[in-house]
């Protein structure tokens, strides 16, 4: 029975103990949740003081606008009486026309006036009051301008100054005392709006110091609970880390194992390049020259007898060489029989001649005076980084000047080439999509070497590739070369083979 009893009472206390669980683990969402409603609400506050604030001021301005411009008006209607007494003292035109003068900057203060008071910014009294001054200065200037007219020698052009009219002194006293009303009533306006402008900065302070206090006490309790998130987190970030070298190592070995793979390619295509550079010299070098000396035996035989035919065949004669030349170019570009036969050095001298030609170039060649031993996978790698850094420059660049210079040291032999051309972006440099630079970079990386481009001191581009090498280099010294171009390039051999 008693059992039964404390069941309820058990049931309680683990309701008790899950609820304390739940707000102990979101303790931290929980401050933050009511940080941020607290700073919100603080901010609608203080956004609403602040334009209350700006408003009461903005009014205090505008009262105190106001009572300048009365004071203004004032002054000027005593500079009116002024001018009207002058007058009729030394009868003289330039004092009427002052008095006028007076008139229309009178005229003007009243307009920005009646702007203010018609603009349901001052009440009615305040408003009839100001009607009324209307209506006595327009007659308070138009009698100025009858005195005027009464008492001048001969007639004068006071248009400007309104229609004659007549006022009694007691009208005069009447504007002053009005003008004296509406001034103070303004000045009123403004001390009240300024007052009311103190009063919400105050209470605008204690606000803000109350939200603060009670943000201050919420954020320890939050941090107090970050700091324990954190303990939390820097535990399973030990783990991560762990996770992570392991990947890493996984990473290592498959970059390793893709290198290789793109070695392997590299090295698959050069074979492949030099299979079918044989190919096509030995299969259709030997075809095209056959066909050549034949159209040139019927050209022969056909010269004297059948011209017209015989120019055809010239012609046909003239297509075979270009055909022979393409075949050419396309061997030496497949696998240079220069880099086969001569080595780096006289292949890299006679790559940069032909391209200096092509598009007229200022050469300056710094490579060893004789040909150096280097494997050929490292040979065919440097060979490949010049053929495409110059194919490049003649596409982009616009240069006029290309630098090509080759040192051996020891143990590592390096390449640089670079031009006077526009020189490569910043942005180009981070581009994926840039195979001729992602393959010069692979093919290098794939030797164990550094490929470098940058944008020159002075524009251009600069190209700088160390590759590791066990070769033997003949004695030998860098030798600075400079070469430029004929102004024509040279024709094609008479000979075709």
């Amino acid at each position: 029975m008693s059992n039964v009893q404390n069941l309820p009472e058990v049931r309680s206390a683990t309701s008790a103990t899950r609820l304390a669980d739940w707000m102990r683990n979101r303790s931290w969402a929980i401050a933050m949740t009511v940080a941020i409603v607290i700073t919100v609400g603080g901010l609608v506050i203080l956004e609403t003081a602040r334009q209350r604030i700006t408003a009461e001021y903005e009014t205090a301005l505008e009262a105190r606008d106001v009572t300048v411009q009365l004071s203004t008006l004032a002054s000027e209607l005593s500079r009116l009486d002024a001018r009207q007494n002058q007058f009729l003292l030394t009868k003289d035109d330039a004092s009427a026309q002052a008095f006028c003068a007076s008139a229309a900057r009178i005229r003007d203060n009243t307009r920005q006036l009646e702007r203010f008071y018609r603009g349901g910014r001052a009440d009615s009294a305040e408003l009839a009051s100001f009607t009324q001054i209307l209506t006595l200065i327009d007659a308070r200037i138009g009698a100025g301008a009858a005195a005027l007219q009464h008492a001048a020698p001969h007639p004068l052009e006071l248009g400007a100054c309104g229609e004659a009219a007549s006022v009694n002194p007691a009208d005069a006293s009447l504007i002053d005392s009005t003008l004296t009303l509406l001034r103070d009533n303004e000045e009123r306006r403004a001390q009240h709006a300024l007052a009311a402008s103190r009063a919400d900065q105050r209470l605008s302070t204690l606000c803000a110091a109350g939200l603060s206090a009670l943000n201050i006490v919420l954020f320890i309790l939050l941090f107090r609970n970050l700091g324990i998130q954190i303990d939390r987190q820097a535990r399973a970030q030990r783990q991560l880390i762990t996770q992570q070298e392991e990947l890493d190592q996984l990473v290592n070995e498959r970059t390793r194992q893709l290198e290789a793979l793109g070695w392997h390619l590299q090295a698959v295509s050069e074979n492949e390049k030099t299979q079918l550079a044989r190919e096509l010299h030995d299969e259709l070098g030997a075809i095209l020259t056959a066909c050549r000396m034949d159209v040139a035996w019927a050209r022969r035989k056909l010269k004297d007898s059948e011209p017209e035919l015989a120019d055809k065949l010239k012609r046909a004669l003239a297509n075979l060489d270009q055909g022979i030349a393409l075949k050419r170019r396309i061997i030496e570009d497949m696998r240079p029989t220069v880099l086969a036969n001569f080595g780096l050095v006289t292949a890299l001298r006679t790559l940069a001649d032909e391209a200096a030609q092509r598009n007229g170039w200022a050469l300056e060649l710094h490579l060893p005076a004789d040909d150096i031993q280097l494997d050929e996978q490292t040979e065919i790698a440097l060979f490949r980084v010049a053929q495409e850094s110059l194919t490049n420059a003649a596409k982009y660049a616009r240069a006029s000047k290309v630098s090509i210079a080759l040192r051996v040291d020891d143990g590592e032999v390096a390449l640089h080439i670079a031009d006077n051309g526009v020189g490569i972006m910043p942005a180009d440099l981070k581009r994926t999509h840039t195979h001729g630079l992602l393959g010069m970079r692979q093919r290098v990386a794939a030797h164990g070497g550094r490929f470098e481009i940058r944008r020159g001191t002075h524009n251009g581009t600069d190209i700088d590739v160390v590759m590791p090498s066990a070769s033997t280099a003949t004695p030998s010294v860098d030798v600075p070369q400079a070469v430029v171009p004929p102004a024509v390039p040279p024709t094609s051999p008479q000979n075709p083979l």
